[in-house]
């Protein structure tokens, strides 16, 4: 990284000179300037945080790739993406059904029960529990558990201050279209008066999700609507599926280190068996957004789906709803999820941690 005082320091390319500072450059001007200009350059001695860059905003992602995330992503692109020689339905299921521990220390779960529907809180020391996101996990509508994704709610939970209840839907096709969209919609009723404690009134609730459950963020936002059901204040898709139609560019262009293209009619058959995959609560890139909360959609450079992101966005603002999309360079499908977190990985959880802030009402 370029040395940040450096960065600051007028002339900087003579103040610094090999293996340390050798001589300051011309002081400016007259004794005021010279007075302000020495108070600037001790205050970024003295305070060096200051000298770092101004944090990023939701929308505004990082032109370059870090390099952890270079390194990750050669050791990725080593590796056959799961679906390219074969769809080993058993072994997605067994992988993502099984339990990996949070990262993040003395995160507190929680089991729940909404019905028959399994779900666990999960939160992180000096978390708000009435603001509260349910979190729909991934696994192409066949596969996954809240388990598996244990990790990244006790991520969210510690960046944005928040209770995360992590849901396990219905999957396919044992229970395919609606099914589990129908559990989604239910968790979500159910946090706005239920928290870790027991039961309470929600001051926010969000819902977030990645993959298939990027998919089921939209939906059940959608749903929540059509059926005429209190909203959630924001909703953050990652890396969702949106189109089951398959017409994305990026599933014929992209090469996924993480998972084939190949896949993806496989999922569409598991869980639309004798539904059309134009249904905008199964393919959102065909819903009408008005009168929704705001999104903030996330996906990597290099993933199938990016491209079903960037419809999905694109049909949101088309139809008078308000989104910010990022495309993070360099990055993979669902790379939050990836622990320890990249560079990229933290930034994106602060921003999804500024997203969910700026729309909690205060006490």
């Amino acid at each position: 990284m370029t040395n940040s005082l450096a960065r600051h320091t007028p002339n900087a390319s003579a103040a610094h000179s090999g293996s340390g500072w050798t001589r300051w450059p011309r002081e400016p001007g007259p004794t005021g300037v010279r007075w302000v200009w020495w108070l600037a350059v001790g205050i970024l001695l003295c305070c060096p945080a200051w000298a770092q860059d101004t944090p990023r905003k939701p929308g505004e992602v990082p032109t370059e790739v870090s390099v952890e995330g270079k390194a990750y992503l050669e050791r990725l692109l080593k590796n056959t993406p799961f679906g390219t020689n074969g769809f080993d339905f058993d072994g997605l299921r067994a992988g993502m059904g099984s339990r990996r521990a949070p990262t993040v220390e003395g995160i507190r779960l929680t089991k729940a029960q909404v019905g028959e529907i399994p779900c666990e809180w999960v939160v992180a020391p000096g978390a708000e529990t009435d603001v509260r996101v349910l979190y729909i996990h991934g696994g192409g509508f066949i596969s996954g558990s809240g388990g598996f994704y244990l990790p990244l709610a006790a991520h969210l939970s510690k960046a944005a201050k928040c209770a995360v209840l992590l849901v396990d839907y219905r999957l396919a096709p044992e229970h395919p279209f609606p099914a589990g969209l129908d559990d989604c919609v239910a968790a979500h009723d159910w946090l706005r008066t239920h928290g870790p404690e027991g039961e309470s009134a929600a001051r926010a609730t969000f819902v977030a999700g990645d993959s298939a459950g990027g998919n089921l963020t939209l939906a059940t936002v959608l749903a929540l609507r059509e059926r005429k059901k209190p909203l959630p204040l924001g909703a953050i898709p990652i890396s969702p599926v949106t189109d089951f139609a398959l017409e994305s560019e990026s599933l014929q262009t992209v090469h996924d280190p993480i998972i084939s293209a190949k896949t993806m009619p496989v999922f569409r058959d598991h869980y639309l068996p004798k539904h059309s995959p134009r249904d905008p609560l199964a393919s959102p890139v065909y819903a009408q957004y008005e009168n929704l909360p705001p999104w903030l959609i996330q996906a990597g450079e290099h993933e199938m789906l990016r491209d079903d992101a960037v419809r999905v966005a694109r049909r949101i603002r088309e139809t008078g709803g308000k989104v910010t999309l990022e495309i993070w360079k360099g990055m993979f499908h669902v790379f939050q999820s990836h622990d320890p977190l990249l560079p990229e990985g933290r930034e994106a959880f602060d921003h999804m941690a500024q997203f969910i802030r700026g729309l909690v009402p205060a006490r």
